[in-house]
């Protein structure tokens, strides 16, 4: 129906760039790619190793995949990001990181003498921009921009895995702003929202990069801190509420402290909620004893 030429041109036409590579790693022809908003030319890449234009790790990661295509014989598809520091030659490789969807199948003949596959790269940076936003949207708090309740429970429902598997502790501290109400009846809704974004603001600063920190409604906030026995979080947990009375006074003007309560994770626990329960029982303990405290259960 068509002649090599003609095949050839309709190939060279494909938006996408298709390689044409060995098991060895060698580029043996290139067609496509013809969509510059997203792609640059890569002829000059035909006749190279990857392991002579890609960094050692990211070759062999290449390579991998080609063996697992090759290996299965159907069309193996991953998802993989490249950027600048993955490619040979400083200026080289793309200036910010670029995702891709690899659909690979094996041929059925040789190339140069070698099994050989064809990799269809699609630029897919658009798209994986566009779900990590939606992502980010359903799982954060908008006043705050902490995670929310769905976020929490997800990390905690991990968490609680991870102990049941590896008996890994986990940690979980359950706090609100003291006389909160009267804040807002006092100085208005926009200084009771001040007061959350600082405290928000606050626990970014000093909890550690672990910590998973969610807003879990009103001003109750909740932390987890994986790794951490109760102990150790009892005294991360008084840090905190020795820095939110400094903060709340010199940016929203207001003298406030917060009570709160700690957990951790116990053998009888069959659900995340568990561990939370406990620690707001915690919580309530602090509001009866007067206040300005961390109880720990």
């Amino acid at each position: 129906m068509f002649s090599q030429q003609q095949l050839v041109s309709i190939l060279s036409s494909l938006p996408d760039p298709a390689f044409i590579l060995t098991r060895s790693g060698r580029y043996a022809a290139v067609f496509g790619g013809k969509d510059l908003r997203h792609y640059h030319d890569g002829s000059a890449l035909v006749g190279r190793s990857m392991f002579e234009v890609l960094k050692e790790e990211k070759a062999q990661w290449f390579a991998d995949e080609i063996e697992k295509a090759l290996e299965s014989g159907v069309l193996h598809i991953v998802e993989y990001e490249l950027s600048g520091s993955d490619v040979k030659g400083a200026g080289d490789g793309p200036s910010h990181s670029i995702w891709f969807e690899g659909r690979i199948q094996a041929l059925s003949f040789q190339v140069e003498g070698e099994a050989a596959v064809v990799w269809v790269a699609s630029n897919i940076t658009d798209k994986n921009d566009v779900q990590k936003k939606l992502r980010q949207l359903s799982e954060t708090d908008a006043l705050t921009g902490l995670y929310n309740r769905r976020k929490l429970m997800e990390t905690l429902d991990h968490q609680l895995a991870i102990f049941e598997r590896e008996r890994s502790q986990t940690s979980v501290l359950v706090f609100d702003l003291d006389n909160f109400k009267r804040l807002n009846d006092e100085m208005g809704h926009h200084a009771g929202d001040a007061a959350l974004v600082e405290i928000a603001r606050l626990c970014r600063q000093h909890l550690r990069q672990s910590d998973v920190i969610a807003r879990f409604g009103g001003d109750e906030f909740v932390v987890v801190m994986p790794g951490t026995h109760r102990g150790d979080a009892l005294e991360i947990a008084e840090r905190l509420r020795e820095r939110v009375p400094i903060i709340l006074r010199e940016n929203v003007r207001y003298e406030s402290t917060i009570s709160g309560g700690i957990s951790e994770f116990g053998r009888p626990d069959r659900f995340s909620s568990d561990v939370l329960k406990r620690a707001d029982e915690g919580l309530y303990l602090s509001k009866r004893a007067g206040r300005n405290r961390i109880s720990a259960l």
